[in-house]
């Protein structure tokens, strides 16, 4: 097999577009007569035998799909809609072809059950002790009529998760707030003001639209003087692809919600588990529900007292802005004030030292000094938008390690949030030397005609998780595609891209991230130690918002009841709510609406994952404070340890390599300013 050379292995140029699903019929069927062809003549195959031609399929497979797959979530159109919901059942029922066939199943247990299996590496013996695992969670053993079943359901998941994530897009893209007058739009900083103002012109109107993308959205909440504006705001943003609100039952996912959740519930009994939680976390660290709720309500234990201590002094600085009834359209407006009041900083004052140029010198210098990386723009690789920039990376010999795609701002028929996927996939044998390339996706405002984007501090923030989750992809060197980067148990998959935030919060970081886009300053001590100030702030309240999304989604998943109906789902929010909440909810809050990470993403029954990795991640960051923030040395240790191992061991072993022991929590509480509470 030649090697696989990276320039040429990415497209995002489909001239037929209405035969993709075609395409990838006949590709699949190649992939099965492969593989079928195989077994036929290699029914008990070595290791060397089977596991490089699946790694040949699966890679051939990626390839194909990934830009389609982006494409779809970044440069979203009528026709790739269609194809790529034509694709999504065909893909369902090859993989679960996959899961369920005899042969593989059959040849798979015959390598674990050899002599050869002593001689494998550990990661080739985690390989195939964890496929083994995968077949039977997949219902290899099932009856025919169930595997048909769990085919079924899996193909209908599938397109019922796309059509949740495409409501989300065309709800958001459906509304917009044209403002004809700028004193309506009064408190805005002028760059929120320029964002309007451009946002009209492009649609052929004067004055400023508002729509429900993320920096506009953002901007009206924290800024707006105008309380009647914000709540309209506030209404839209929450009632997206719901039944009510300005486009109720339009883009409506109520049923759709209810189906995945009913369905995946179904899937877990099916393959013998009492609900879809038990059967989600078995392949994770957590491994039990009961596990994850006492580690929830640890944190809520410690952090509740301080969310309420904080919003009793949120409620009463509301008064003397007026404000005698605290609604949830006035939290980060109040939220902001307060903090200009106690830090003399708002978010907006540093937006002129964070040009991107100068963040994206910082993030790259930052990564040198670590691992001795050198990143730098590369024309190598296509691109699918004038707003994208490609780069290469490379080591201290100048040899390329791998690739990345910048899609950096937000845009119509673009998916709101921000992502690491996984582009190439690092792939290394005697013949083969690909490169891994990422692509990593964030909505920041883009930047006004003739400038370039000036970022907030929490954008720079956000700009740092990705490359972290970037980072585990592209620095990875296990031998084993399936364990490579990213492909670790999911509730330690967060560990590289918050561990990697914590750089946003250093002085010294800080400094090479910041220059002012016209004096080339570097930020003022004054403004920094106001911005190292403000970093608990209202940290209680983060938190706890935090832990009701954990707590809602491992609720649903754990004991819902479809016979209950629809219903259960709302009345699930609204109970841990009570719990757990501090802030004002609006009776029309249908938030569950357009949560993507458990209803349309791979979170379900994983949102804890976020906080039980930052358990790792603030407890690894620690490690870099007592050997020294950017030495190289300690760079080196995380990234032999943890980067670059994947899933090729269990990450709790993993961890204890790295750290010589079992994560302890203090670091993460010592990182939301609750650490006092671990002394009483």
């Amino acid at each position: 097999m030649p090697a696989i050379t990276t320039e040429t292995t990415l497209s995002f140029d489909f001239a037929s577009m209405d035969t993709l699903d075609k395409q990838l019929d006949t590709l699949l069927k190649k992939h099965q007569h492969t593989l079928d062809t195989f077994l036929e003549s290699h029914p008990t195959p070595t290791y060397d035998q089977l596991v490089p031609l699946l790694e040949a399929l699966d890679n051939e497979l990626h390839l194909f799909w990934a830009p389609i797959g982006h494409l779809n979530a970044v440069k979203n159109s009528e026709p790739l809609r269609k194809s790529h919901e034509a694709c999504l059942p065909l893909l369902s029922a090859y993989g679960t072809w996959l899961e369920h066939h005899q042969g593989l199943f059959k040849a798979t247990q015959h390598i674990a059950h050899t002599a050869e299996f002593e001689k494998l590496t550990p990661t080739q013996k985690k390989y195939i002790t964890d496929s083994l695992r995968d077949f039977k969670l997949a219902g290899v053993a099932l009856s025919p009529q169930k595997k048909k079943k769990v085919a079924d359901i899996s193909s209908r998941l599938s397109k019922l998760a796309n059509t949740f994530e495409q409501n989300i897009m065309d709800a958001s893209d459906a509304w917009t707030l044209l403002i004809k007058e700028k004193e309506n739009l009064k408190g805005l900083p002028e760059h929120a003001l320029s964002m309007l103002a451009e946002e009209a012109a492009q649609h052929k109107e004067m004055g400023y639209l508002l729509t429900l993308h993320a920096p506009c959205y953002l901007a009206i909440m924290t800024y707006a003087e105008n309380r009647a504006l914000r709540e309209k705001m506030y209404h839209a943003w929450i009632t997206k692809a719901s039944e009510l609100g300005p486009q109720g039952g339009q883009f409506d996912n109520s049923k759709v919600l209810f189906e995945i959740v009913g369905l995946k519930q179904k899937l877990a009994k099916l393959l013998g588990f009492k609900n879809y939680s038990e059967y989600s976390l078995l392949t994770k660290m957590a491994k039990k529900p009961e596990t994850v709720m006492a580690f929830l309500e640890k944190l809520l234990k410690l952090a509740k007292p301080f969310a309420e201590k904080e919003m009793t002094l949120l409620t009463s600085f509301a008064k003397t802005l007026g404000i005698d009834e605290l609604a949830p359209w006035d939290i980060a407006y109040v939220s902001e004030k307060l903090k200009m009041q106690q830090w003399h900083f708002e978010e907006e004052q540093l937006r002129p030292y964070f040009p991107i140029s100068t963040v994206l010198k910082g993030l790259f210098e930052i990564n040198r000094r670590l691992f001795g990386l050198h990143i730098e723009p590369t024309t190598l690789l296509p691109a699918w938008h004038s707003d994208v920039q490609a780069y290469v990376i490379k080591n201290a010999e100048k040899e390329t390690v791998a690739y990345f795609y910048l899609d950096l701002y937000a845009r119509n028929k673009k998916r709101g949030g921000a992502w690491m996927d996984d582009a190439q996939t690092y792939w290394r044998t005697k013949d083969i030397d690909q490169k891994p390339i990422a692509f990593l996706t964030c909505n920041f405002s883009p930047p006004l005609p003739g400038q370039e984007a000036l970022l907030t501090h929490e954008e720079v923030v956000t700009l740092f998780h990705e490359f972290g989750h970037g980072l585990h992809h592209m620095l990875t060197e296990v031998s084993v595609m399936a364990l490579t980067g990213t492909h670790v148990e999911w509730d330690a998959v967060e560990l590289p891209s918050q561990w990697l935030e914590n750089f946003c919060w250093d002085p010294s970081c800080l400094r090479l991230l910041t220059r002012h886009v016209e004096t080339q300053e570097s930020i003022p001590e004054v403004l920094l130690q106001q911005l190292l100030k403000s970093k608990h702030f209202l940290s209680g309240m983060f938190l706890m918002r935090q832990l009701e999304f954990a707590i809602f989604d491992l609720r649903l998943y754990w004991k819902f009841d479809p016979r209950k109906g629809a219903k259960q789902i709302q009345t699930c929010l609204d109970q841990v709510r009570k719990e757990v909440s501090v802030i004002p909810v609006a009776p029309y809050n249908r938030f569950q609406h357009s949560f993507s990470h458990i209803f349309g993403g791979g979170y379900a029954s994983g949102y804890y994952s976020y906080l039980w990795a930052e358990v790792l991640a603030q407890d690894a960051f620690a490690f870099f404070e007592e050997k020294g923030l950017l030495s190289q040395e300690a760079g080196a240790h995380f990234r032999k340890h943890i980067l670059s191992q994947g899933g090729a061991q269990d990450a709790a072993d993993l961890f204890r390599n790295f750290r010589g022991r079992d994560p302890e929590i203090a670091p993460l509480l010592k990182g939301y300013g609750l650490y006092e509470t671990t002394q009483h």
